[in-house]
């Protein structure tokens, strides 16, 4: 299938992540894109890129317009912007009739993430949002395990998502990265829960399948000048009786991408990391744990396909991120053969993943200025 990329640009971190992970298992051809701001730097990612000239635009407006109107028009945009841009560039290419893989946080505001819903369920379209981790075999192991009753019950849950490259000062000009993740007028309300929190709470309800009733959040900005978070711990309470703990950090000196969650349940417990995202540990009732890994015969067939290598041979992040692109292109042929994409059984993480993954920015700082008061989370869906 034919795939635009707004964002991405020279420079850019996840712009180049993305069109490795498309072209992975031969799915997506990128034949448009608008990369950057920067006019140079826009053409010359598209001229490196091969793409066709009159196929580098200057405007994602003016791209979702003029796609639409080819026979051999885009049939999917991938958005890679920061995250001011997210809801724009979305909404202008679910109008025209053109697929939406989008970065996370999905937009800046909850009335935005609303008005996305309603474009997506209008037009039968298909929105993906990229929280890579639900695209690990094993991450999809565990979320077996959970739905098989392997477990039992859950009790608990602890996910955790630190990083340390802003223990220092780095946004005033020596990073690009830190600069706009760190300025509310490009990164919305949010800088530490928008960028790996969000990841940390999607893969607590992908893997648990536990919807948060209620969360208590303390959020702190360290670094100095920061008007933006860049440490949150948080407590949840989910439906049931289950309870939890957040933290996610990105002053966390030694860290570097270190997300792990575990998941205790009555009969059982699991354990992943991201530092070794071929292995699930599994513990039993009786206290003793094993470890679940690729080649793994007890691994159910859809797990196992998963896979594109041998034994032995590791994957890793591109392979994850792959995942989605992949599972998208199959759930795009579904639409067009009048399937509906939201028939997919929740593998995909959708627009309402997105919608959820701003009430819980919007709820966790609604509680941090009230001295981490509990703080109802409003249910899924609109």
């Amino acid at each position: 299938m034919r795939l635009g990329m707004v964002g991405g640009g020279q420079g850019s971190f996840f712009g180049p992540v993305h069109r490795t992970a498309a072209r992975l298992d031969d799915q997506f051809d990128l034949v448009a894109g608008r990369f950057s701001t920067n006019a140079d730097n826009n053409r010359a990612t598209g001229t490196a890129l091969y793409l066709a000239s009159d196929r580098i635009y200057t405007d994602f407006t003016a791209m979702a317009r003029a796609e639409a109107a080819r026979p051999d028009g885009i049939d999917a945009v991938s958005i890679v912007t920061p995250n001011y841009l997210h809801y724009q560039a979305a909404k202008i290419f679910l109008e025209h009739g053109i697929h939406v893989i989008c970065d996370k946080p999905m937009t800046t505001t909850e009335d935005d993430a609303t008005s996305l819903v309603h474009l997506v369920e209008q037009s039968g379209l298909c929105f993906t949002l990229t929280h890579t981790y639900a695209g690990y075999a094993m991450v999809r192991a565990a979320r077996h395990l959970v739905q098989s009753g392997a477990i039992g019950t859950i009790r608990l849950v602890q996910v955790e998502y630190p990083q340390g490259w802003l223990a220092h000062s780095v946004e005033n000009g020596q990073s690009k990265q830190a600069a706009w993740r760190l300025d509310p007028s490009k990164a919305g309300p949010s800088a530490c829960l928008g960028d790996i929190g969000t990841h940390a709470y999607h893969l607590v309800r992908f893997i648990s399948g536990l919807e948060v009733t209620e969360l208590s959040a303390d959020l702190q900005s360290f670094g100095p000048g920061r008007v933006l978070e860049d440490n949150a711990h948080i407590m949840l309470r989910f439906k049931g009786g289950a309870r939890g703990l957040l933290w996610s950090s990105q002053v966390a000196l030694g860290h570097q991408n270190d997300l792990r969650i575990r998941i205790y349940g009555e009969q059982g417990s699991i354990l992943w990391s991201h530092t070794a995202p071929e292995k699930l540990t599994v513990i039993g009732p009786d206290g003793a744990s094993s470890i679940m890994e690729k080649g793994d015969q007890t691994l159910p067939s859809e797990i196992q396909s998963l896979y594109r290598l041998p034994s032995g041979h590791p994957e890793g992040y591109f392979e994850a991120l792959g995942q989605l692109y992949k599972d998208t292109a199959t759930v795009i042929r579904d639409n067009n053969a009048k399937r509906l994409c939201h028939d997919a059984p929740g593998i995909i993480p959708d627009v309402l993943d997105g919608l959820e993954g701003i009430r819980f920015i919007a709820t966790a700082l609604e509680s941090a200025r009230h001295d981490s008061r509990w703080t109802a989370l409003p249910p899924r869906g609109v």
